[in-house]
């Protein structure tokens, strides 16, 4: 049995874990605000610009451009892999790693068929993991 003095270190020890959690958490939510709050800027332009395409779509008027042209690509399809760099985001993670693992099994990609875009440290580390 432990004692006492080993008990007290080790409440120390979670007090102080707690204290860095809640620290963590206080940081990551004023994060996600700042997120939030740019998407809510971004909003009235996406509305508008959907609008404008949609009212430009209605009249009929011809829009020449790639993004519209209908048509089968040659162009390998590109997968981007985000994740992060560090952090408490280990399940995330690997649940992007097996995602896409799973959308290439789905969609039959040959290894020359599709390229990879990683945004993140772990998403290096999977796709050169995964081949």
């Amino acid at each position: 049995m432990a004692n006492l003095r080993e008990i007290k270190k080790r409440i120390g020890s979670v007090k102080s874990t707690q204290q860095i959690t809640r620290a963590m958490k206080m940081v990551s939510g004023a994060k996600l605000r700042r997120a939030e709050e740019r998407i809510a800027k971004f909003r009235p332009y996406a509305e508008e610009l959907s609008g404008t395409m949609a009212a430009m779509i209605a009249k009929g008027l011809e829009i020449s451009h790639p993004l519209t042209e209908a048509g089968v690509s040659t162009a390998p399809t590109l997968l981007v892999l985000v994740t992060s760099d560090r952090g408490l985001c280990a399940a995330f993670n690997s649940n992007v790693g097996k995602q896409a693992q799973i959308y290439i099994e789905q969609q039959n990609l040959l290894t020359d068929a599709f390229a990879v875009y990683t945004v993140g440290k772990k998403a290096s580390e999977i796709a050169r993991r995964r081949g």
